[in-house]
């Protein structure tokens, strides 16, 4: 703000010069109006110019101690104001939203900014931890989301007078990511898919045809029931409509809700895995299990959750729904054995399973029903290396030109 001169006013008199106020000659002359820690607006005086100017370059820089927060709130790191964000806004907030949140928290800000004062984070400290997770082969939507909630967190501390700033205001994300392809790291072969089915167990077969032959996700997966629910093998059609999740202290742990980003639709039933389903429901029976179905959508506040007994295709060696951290262990275990890279996921057989659509020259549309993307271009963006080149034809502008000069009266063909 302007330093503000109490002797003179702003306006001029018939000859130009300034007129005086009413305060000439009394008081101090100069005022310093400023905000201070707690966001109240505040103003101070002096007799001299050149101390107001000083103290009004402390104000706006924050080094003025009537700017600064106290000790107690300078030392508070980003671990610790961010679980008090993270639990004041998990009020009414879907399950599946406070569980990724908390993961997203844990795994990918706290090792990285956790203990440090969340006063002391920079423009160039996000900067870092953007590349590292670059360098990490992390996919760009998810360094997308890990951006956003840090933003977030960020911005109530700035609210909250936590921190004077917010330095993600600096940094253009869409920027940073635009050079990056959103097409997967890797995608095995056939072969290598022949090799992980080689070494998965045979109770667990069923769940590698599902992800290689009918592209669904990993939760889908471990929440499909026995039934035309999900398999219907009279219409030929995998319904996905569930996937299961866990949260620790709602719902009992295990619940069914809703596919990602409520991707719900129907695919085409290969024979292949038709035929594993009919074996794996003969040798491996369903287990019945009593869980809480939020599929068509979350109970009001104090009622009851619907709850119903499923036939879960796939349970631990207690008869358990398997957990994602469960699954985990098994899997890598199966991935090295197979020989696959260590950066491979279950998620790999669902890119293998929209690229094989592709080399047998499925339309693009199709493959994105497939898949159950939102919108094409997500497909599009991810598979663009996939798709096969079509040979364009060459010199179609100069035979024509030339055609047409051809067949133009007075003008003779050139020699």
């Amino acid at each position: 703000m302007p330093i503000d001169d109490l002797w003179y006013l702003k306006e001029r008199g018939p000859d130009k010069k300034r007129l005086k106020s009413r305060r000439y000659g009394r008081g101090k002359r100069w005022r310093v109006r400023y905000i201070d820690a707690a966001g109240g607006s505040r103003e101070r005086l002096f007799d001299r110019k050149t101390d107001a100017e000083a103290f009004d370059l402390e104000a706006r820089t924050g080094a003025a101690p009537e700017t600064q927060l106290n000790q107690a709130d300078q030392r508070t790191t980003y671990r610790e104001y961010a679980e008090r964000w993270r639990l004041s806004r998990s009020v009414g907030q879907a399950l599946d939203y406070q569980r990724h949140l908390d993961s997203r928290l844990r795994h990918h800000h706290y090792p990285h900014f956790g203990d440090r004062p969340i006063r002391s984070l920079n423009v160039t400290d996000i900067l870092e931890w953007i590349a590292k997770l670059i360098a990490g082969n992390a996919a760009q939507l998810s360094i997308r989301t890990y951006f956003d909630v840090f933003n977030n967190v960020m911005n109530a501390a700035l609210a909250d007078k936590v921190i004077l700033h917010n330095p993600c205001q600096s940094i253009k994300i869409s920027t940073i990511l635009r050079g990056l392809s959103l097409a997967p790291k890797w995608v095995p072969t056939t072969d290598q898919v022949v090799a992980l089915l080689d070494v998965v167990p045979p109770n667990f077969r069923l769940a590698i045809l599902l992800g290689a032959g009918e592209g669904t996700r990993l939760g889908e997966v471990l929440g499909m029931e026995a039934g035309d629910r999900c398999v219907d093998d009279e219409s030929g059609v995998v319904h996905v409509v569930q996937q299961l999740r866990f949260h620790r202290s709602h719902y009992g742990g295990f619940y069914l809700a809703p596919p990602k980003s409520g991707s719900v639709g129907d695919v085409d039933l290969d024979d292949a895995v038709s035929a594993a389903y009919a074996d794996h429901v003969r040798d491996y029976p369903p287990v019945a299990v009593d869980l809480v179905d939020i599929t068509r959508g979350t109970p009001d506040p104090g009622k009851p959750p619907t709850r119903r007994v499923v036939r879960l295709l796939f349970t631990d060696d207690q008869g358990r729904p398997i957990h994602d951290q469960a699954w985990a262990r098994l899997w890598r275990v199966w991935r090295d054995a197979a020989g696959w890279p260590v950066g491979a996921t279950f998620h790999s057989l669902r890119h293998y399973f929209a690229t094989l659509l592709i080399a047998s020259g499925a339309d693009p549309v199709d493959v994105q029903k497939a898949l159950r993307h939102a919108g094409l271009r997500t497909t599009l963006e991810t598979y663009v290396h996939w798709w096969p080149k079509k040979n364009r034809r060459r010199n179609v502008v100069g035979s024509a030109l030339a055609g047409a000069r051809r067949e133009l009266p007075g003008r003779p063909d050139r020699a």
